[in-house]
């Protein structure tokens, strides 16, 4: 077991104030301190071993309470970006750069990371009859709650992913009064819901007439598919189905040992 001493050695980045990431202006302002943070993070900017400022001096810094900031740092947490360590505070933990490809990051992260401006629209969100081959999806009887929501994410104006998102109701049940047509399921499930396990799936398919509407495609055209389940213990939290024309798109990763 480490000595407090030793503990703090291994923790030997500490931020200067000219390096808090500013924000973009776009969405929630706990979204905004969260997309900032993860960028630095992400880029290496902000090291492994980082200490994070406090909530505190977040707040100030940002003119904002520091529930907002909590907020937003519990997400990094959440995504295992930081780790809170006694005596020490808020830390970049040691893999935060090592996310394998099947980690599928929130569409504003990935068109901001490619210099392009990211925009939203909620194009449809009811309710799942209790009699749909949509439960079989989710792998949930009639009488759960769930949401079936439709979501076009755009970078410069362009489709750039076309979201089909099915939500268990009893999983995230705070989700049916949000305002969903400014913040995306997606932004909102990773916040605010925790998940103990995710699956993806990825696939070539052919642009349906739907699919081929929003994408701005010819019906028939390759699209990659990627597909999410996620779980907290043995309930199903969500499906989401992630269309992005072929032509435009790849997944990329870096990978180190694990020795």
């Amino acid at each position: 077991m480490l000595t407090d001493t030793q503990e703090r050695e291994l923790v030997d980045h500490v931020l200067p104030a000219a390096q808090i990431p500013s924000l973009d202006g776009e969405g929630p302002l706990w979204l905004q301190i969260r997309r900032s943070m993860a960028m630095a993070i992400l880029t290496g900017e902000w090291p492994a071993g980082t200490r994070v400022p406090t909530e505190i001096f977040l707040a100030s810094y940002y003119s904002t309470s520091r529930m907002t900031v909590h907020k937003a740092v519990q997400s990094l947490a959440g995504e295992g970006l930081v780790e809170r360590r006694p005596k020490i505070g808020t830390v970049v933990t040691a893999r935060a750069r090592e996310r394998p490809v099947f980690e599928i990051w929130d569409a504003a992260d990935t068109v901001r990371q490619t210099g392009g401006h990211y925009s939203y629209r909620l194009l449809g969100c009811a309710m799942v009859p209790a009699i749909s081959p949509l439960r079989t999806e989710l792998a949930v009887d009639a009488d759960t709650p769930m949401i079936r929501m439709l979501c076009l994410h755009l970078s410069d104006g362009r489709p750039f992913q076309l979201e089909e998102r099915l939500i268990n109701v009893d999983a995230a049940p705070k989700i049916t009064c949000q305002p969903l047509e400014d913040v995306s399921p997606g932004q909102w499930l990773l916040a605010n819901v925790p998940w103990t396990e995710a699956r993806h799936a990825i696939s070539a398919r052919a642009a349906t007439p739907m699919v081929a509407e929003h994408l701005a495609l010819d019906e028939g055209n390759a699209c990659l598919v990627v597909e999410r389940r996620t779980w907290n213990g043995v309930v199903p939290v969500t499906l989401g189905r992630f269309w992005y024309p072929g032509a435009d798109h790849s997944l990329k990763g870096q990978f180190h040992p694990s020795w």
